[in-house]
C-alpha cells in the first residue's frame, strides 16, 4: 500500500485535522486480509456541530465571497491535484474498498473528471427571463441551499464524492462529509488535497464515524440545508426520517435490482461482457448492479452456456493481486450473501468463479455465482444481494419481459439489447428505471449522465446538470417598475 501522507484519526473541521472531541478511535479492516489497515477518528455529535459551524463561517466569509468562476477553478485545480495523485489514491481504495487495482484507479480518475466537468459548469447554471405582466421584469436565479450533508457509502467512495461533493461545492454550497466507516481514507485523501488546492476553511468539512453517531447527527442537524446519502433503503429512510423534523431536502441514491433484457436478435458477442461484468464488478457490492440477466427462450441455453463459461474463467483474490474480483467489504457482508445462497438449492447454481492460490486467510472471500432455474418472485430474483451474484431468467415475449423487468420494488438501471430499432424505443419507455442503456450498460459511466432511481431506489439526481440543479435552490424576482 502507498505511504499514508495524512493523519487518518482525524476529523477535517475549518481547515484544519483535528482529533474528535470525545478521543474514540475506529479500527479499518483491510478486506483482503482481514488485518488492521488504520485508526479512523470517531466522531459524533459536537463534531458534526463543530463541522457545521465551520461550514456556516464559510459561507459567510472567504468561500461564499467568490464568483462562480473562481469556485470552478479551484475545483479544476483539484482534479488536477487528485489526477496527480491517481496511483496513490488508487492504492488506498483497492486496500480500503478490496477493489482490484485497476478499478481503483478508474475511480480515481473518475473522481478527477467529475471535478473537472463541475470546475467547469461552476459559472454555467443560469437562471432566465419569463415573459409576464406589462410593466414587469421578471427573472429566476439558482442559488445554493447553504450547508450539505453528504453521508457516502464504502463501495465507491472516490466515485461519490465526486459527484456529490463536487456538485454542491460547485454550486457554492459549504460541505459536511460523513464517510462510511469501512472504508474512508480516500475521503481523507481527499480532504488533504482539497486544502492543497486552495479551498477556504471551512468549505469542506469531513468528520468521519458510525451511522448511528456522526452519519444521525448530519442528517438530523438543524443547521443543514440539504442531505444526500448513498446506500441502503432502510438507512435512506432513517436519513429521510431524521432530515423531514428539519423540513430539508434530501437526495437518495439507494438500492436496485436491475434487469438487463436479452431478446433473439441480440448481438450476443457484444452482449455478453457485459452481461457478467455488470453483476460482478467491485464484487456486486454495486447499487445499479445487473443482478438479474432476463434472457428470451430462442437464445436463452446459447446465453446460460457463454455466461457460465465466463463465470468458470473469473479470478478471485487480493486487491492488489488486480484480479478480476476483489473480496467483499467485511465478514458480516459476505455472511449475508452467503445467507442468500441458503435459500436455493444446489441444482441452481450455474457456474462460479474460482479462487486464487494462496488466498489470506483472513480475507473475506466469496466466490462469484450464476444461478437459473429460480422463480421471478423467489428472494434472490427479487432482494438486493449487494454481492456477486446472478440470476438467469427466461421470458417469451416483449410483454413479459416488460413485466419481468417492472416485477420488484426497485427502479434504478436497465439494459436492452436488442437490433429492432422500435423495440428500443418502446422497452425505453416502458421500463421503471432512472436510467435505460440500449445496447450497452453504464456507457462507460459518464459523469454527464443523470443518474437515480425511482421506487425504493430513492429520488433525486446526481451526475450532471441535474446534481447541479438539485444543489440549489430556485428564487424567482419578479420587479414592477411600470
Amino acid at each position: 500500500m502507498t505511504t499514508l501522507w495524512f493523519d487518518t484519526d482525524k476529523c477535517l473541521i475549518k481547515g484544519q485535522w483535528q482529533a474528535p472531541l470525545g478521543g474514540q478511535s475506529l479500527a479499518l479492516i483491510n478486506p483482503s486480509t482481514g488485518q488492521e489497515l488504520a485508526q479512523i477518528a470517531r466522531g459524533q455529535q459536537a463534531d458534526i456541530d463543530a463541522a457545521v459551524a465551520a461550514a456556516q463561517g464559510a459561507l459567510a466569509g472567504d468561500w461564499g465571497a467568490l464568483t462562480a468562476a473562481e469556485r470552478g477553478r479551484m475545483l479544476a485545480d483539484l482534479g488536477r491535484l487528485v489526477a496527480a495523485r491517481a496511483d496513490d489514491l488508487a492504492a488506498l481504495e483497492a486496500a480500503d474498498v478490496g477493489k482490484p487495482l485497476k478499478q481503483a484507479r478508474a475511480d480515481a480518475l473518475a473522481l478527477a473528471r467529475y471535478l473537472e466537468f463541475y470546475g467547469g459548469a461552476a459559472d454555467k447554471v443560469m437562471g432566465q427571463t419569463i415573459p409576464y405582466l406589462s410593466g414587469y421584469t421578471v427573472y429566476t436565479l439558482r442559488e445554493p441551499h447553504g450547508v450539505t450533508g453528504h453521508i457516502v457509502p464504502w463501495n465507491y467512495p472516490m466515485q461519490i464524492i465526486g459527484r456529490s461533493v463536487g456538485a454542491a461545492l460547485a454550486m457554492g454550497n459549504a460541505a459536511v462529509l460523513k464517510p462510511a466507516e469501512e472504508a474512508c481514507l480516500t475521503a481523507l485523501a481527499f480532504g488533504d488535497l482539497a486544502l492543497e488546492a486552495g479551498l477556504p476553511a471551512g468549505a469542506l468539512n469531513i468528520v468521519p464515524g458510525l451511522g448511528p453517531e456522526a452519519g444521525a447527527a448530519l442528517a438530523g442537524h438543524s443547521g443543514v440545508q440539504h442531505i444526500s446519502f448513498t446506500g441502503s433503503v432502510a438507512t435512506g429512510v432513517a436519513v429521510q426520517a431524521a432530515a423531514a423534523q428539519n423540513l430539508v431536502p434530501v437526495t437518495l441514491e439507494l438500492g436496485g435490482k436491475s434487469p438487463q433484457l436479452v431478446f433473439d436478435d441480440a448481438d450476443l458477442d457484444a452482449a455478453l461482457p457485459f452481461l457478467v461484468n455488470a453483476g460482478v464488478q467491485n464484487a456486486g457490492q454495486t447499487c445499479s448492479a445487473a443482478s438479474r440477466i432476463l434472457v428470451q427462450r430462442g437464445v436463452y441455453d446459447r446465453v446460460a452456456e457463454a455466461m457460465a463459461a465466463r463465470y468458470r474463467a473469473l479470478r478471485v483474490g487480493p486487491a492488489a493481486h488486480d484480479l478480476d474480483i476483489g473480496p467483499l467489504i467485511s465478514a458480516r457482508q459476505r455472511d449475508i450473501v452467503q445467507g442468500f445462497l441458503g435459500q436455493t438449492a444446489p441444482e441452481h447454481e450455474l457456474a462460479r468463479a474460482a479462487m486464487a492460490a494462496d488466498l489470506p486467510p483472513g480475507g473475506f472471500y466469496f466466490a462469484p455465482r450464476l444461478l437459473a432455474g429460480l422463480a421471478p418472485d423467489s428472494p434472490l430474483a427479487q432482494q438486493e444481494i449487494f454481492g456477486p451474484v446472478q440470476v438467469l431468467i427466461p421470458f417469451e415475449d416483449e410483454a413479459e419481459a416488460i413485466a419481468l423487468a417492472n416485477g420488484t420494488e426497485y427502479g434504478l438501471v436497465a439494459g436492452i439489447w436488442t437490433r429492432d430499432g422500435a423495440r428500443q424505443m418502446r422497452l425505453a419507455k416502458k421500463l421503471r428505471a432512472g436510467q435505460v442503456f440500449i445496447n450497452n450498460y453504464g456507457a462507460g459511466g459518464g459523469v454527464e449522465l443523470p443518474f437515480g432511481g425511482t421506487g425504493k431506489s430513492g429520488h433525486g439526481r446526481e451526475k450532471g446538470f441535474e446534481a447541479l440543479y438539485g444543489f440549489s435552490t430556485l428564487k424567482t424576482v419578479a420587479a414592477l417598475h411600470g
